[in-house]
């Protein structure tokens, strides 16, 4: 069956109702999302977010998941690379915290060997304790790592990602080395929140879709935001407690190397349908997400900049 050129199909959009736009609008038959991280992270959020908005607003007939933890992120990166290359229906869903792990480890892969198609999401990181934690409040956690910074295991992914950055940002605001924190990595949110629940670990930090519904449930205590705006209006920022803290994690689409112009434009069409449906919207509000929509050379430049800043960061902190 002949289906409909791809910028044609797109630019009806605007113009059709929600049902005749499903039908009319899908760009991609088939979906390869590859998450270089475990099940249950911010990635592997970004995914299923991905697949629930895009097959339910007939954007995409199926997604199939592939998840490889590792190296913060570098690990699958470096598969993504050598297994997808040239491959038309693939995206590698990931962000920021692959920028520092790549600098961080000096892996031989970074996002400079893959094909940017959208930036999507921005989301603050939360630092969390067990429910039984002794730790009531952020300035009470603050004042021990001063005290004593080796004794307070602090989980999250691995070295160098924004959630070891603002760790790092917060010891150095408390006056203290970021080396000195006694940073656990794990492979991805899933093992991080059993470590925190567990009390296996003293806190994490994390990014906060990771674990509202946790904070919800009671399951774990939210003691501070890395952003600039209230998330829950009984979990303050960083900011506003006093330490002057600001960290946020993007994530966003790439596509594989090698993979043809005209693959690469219907990649960027299927996000930028995506990202205007209502159903993305409101994904965003449930999540704690913010929008970070962006696409094409705006979206390359944007990157060679983050690359730049975070190894100019890491650097600094003693973690490059």
């Amino acid at each position: 069956m002949q289906r409909r050129p791809l910028l044609a199909a797109a630019a009806a959009l605007p113009f059709l109702g929600l049902g005749a736009r499903a039908r009319a609008a899908e760009i991609i038959q088939s979906l390869a999302l590859f998450i270089p991280a475990a099940p249950g992270g911010g990635w592997d959020g970004l995914g299923r977010a991905i697949e629930h908005v895009g097959v339910g607003a007939g954007l995409v007939g199926r997604c199939q998941f592939e998840n490889l933890p590792g190296g913060a992120g570098t690990v699958g990166l470096a598969r993504f690379v050598t297994s997808r290359r040239g491959r038309a229906d693939s995206l590698l869903v990931c962000g920021a915290s692959v920028v520092g792990s790549a600098i961080a480890s000096k892996s031989p892969v970074s996002l400079k060997d893959v094909v940017p198609v959208a930036r999507l999401t921005e989301e603050a990181a939360v630092i969390v304790v067990p429910a039984g934690s002794e730790f009531r409040e952020i300035r009470q956690f603050a004042e021990a790592l001063r005290q004593e910074p080796r004794g307070i295991p602090i989980a999250g992914a691995g070295g160098g990602t924004v959630d070891h950055v603002a760790l790092g940002l917060l010891f150095q605001a408390l006056g203290r080395k970021p080396l000195e924190a006694q940073f656990v990595s794990f492979p991805g949110g899933g093992a991080t929140q059993s470590a925190v629940i567990g009390a296996q670990v003293k806190a994490a930090v994390a990014g906060w879709g990771e674990f509202s519904e946790q904070v919800a449930a009671g399951r774990v205590r939210a003691l501070a935001t890395t952003g600039t705006r209230r998330l829950h209006p009984e979990v303050p920022t960083l900011r506003e407690s006093g330490y002057d803290v600001t960290a946020t994690n993007w994530r966003g689409l790439f596509a594989a190397p090698g993979v043809a112009e005209e693959a690469r434009r219907r990649l960027v069409a299927f996000a930028e349908a995506l990202h205007a449906t209502p159903a993305w919207g409101e994904m965003l509000r449930k999540r704690g997400w913010d929008d970070a929509f962006l696409t094409g050379e705006a979206f390359a430049s944007f990157i060679a900049k983050d690359q730049a800043d975070t190894e100019g960061v890491l650097k600094e902190m003693g973690l490059a």
